[in-house]
């Protein structure tokens, strides 16, 4: 079953004032658009969004949007802000969905299993990439992509190219991206010209030492 966003359309002005007496209601103000509709200005739950974003499928999540009369809409969240001090959402903008048009989204990589090159060479793992673009109708947007790496060797890559594909899915990502790695603990990186450039400039230059001997006894004879 669906999930369910109880929305209720917002009427009068819509300045910061406004919004603010939306949030002390307990409730955050929101905009829902798109697939060929004029733009609603409406207020929602906040508890209802969060449920939505921390789900498995997450921002990726399609849901009913209940306008309180005619049908609902099929919707996903796009954007969403946060206040920078207590964290709390305060604005969403919700996004209607056609289900018969493919979507572009981004998918989280899960990595499965611990490589090789950790177990039995002490290697690191590097997870590059934790989220790749792909485009698909909206039934076939995967919650996430796993990719087993319990084989990857010592300095042993995956690729977007590796991960699993599907004929419903098209990646968007470079397939040549690097979504993990591993590395080297003791690995040591050769210093490039150009650092070795400035480290001979930046070296203190020998001071010159004053020549004697022979130079001044040729000048002794000169005034002789």
């Amino acid at each position: 079953m669906a999930e369910v966003v109880m929305a209720k359309p917002r009427e009068g002005k819509f300045n910061k004032n406004a919004a603010r007496r939306v949030r002390r209601a307990g409730r955050i103000p929101a905009v829902l658009y798109g697939a060929g509709h004029e733009p609603v200005a409406v207020e929602v739950d906040p508890k209802e969004i969060l449920r939505i974003l921390y789900s498995e499928t997450g921002h990726n999540t399609i849901f009913d949007v209940d306008l309180g009369k005619g049908p609902s809409a099929k919707a996903m969240i796009v954007d969403w802000q946060r206040e920078p001090i207590k964290d709390d959402l305060i604005h969403i903008d919700l996004k209607r969905i056609a289900l018969d048009k493919p979507l572009r989204v981004s998918v989280r990589v899960k990595l499965l299993g611990t490589p090789m090159g950790v177990k039995v060479f002490g290697g690191i793992l590097d997870h590059v990439l934790r989220e790749v673009e792909v485009e698909c109708l909206p039934a076939d947007i995967p919650s996430h992509i796993d990719v087993d790496v319990s084989e990857l060797g010592l300095h042993g890559v995956v690729r977007v190219s590796d991960l699993p594909h599907a004929e419903k899915i098209q990646y968007l990502t470079a397939e040549d991206a690097t979504v993990a790695h591993v590395t080297s603990i003791r690995e040591e990186v050769a210093p490039t010209p150009e650092v070795e450039a400035v480290a001979v400039a930046a070296a203190p230059a020998e001071p010159e030492v004053a020549k004697k001997g022979k130079p001044e006894a040729a000048d002794a004879g000169a005034k002789k």
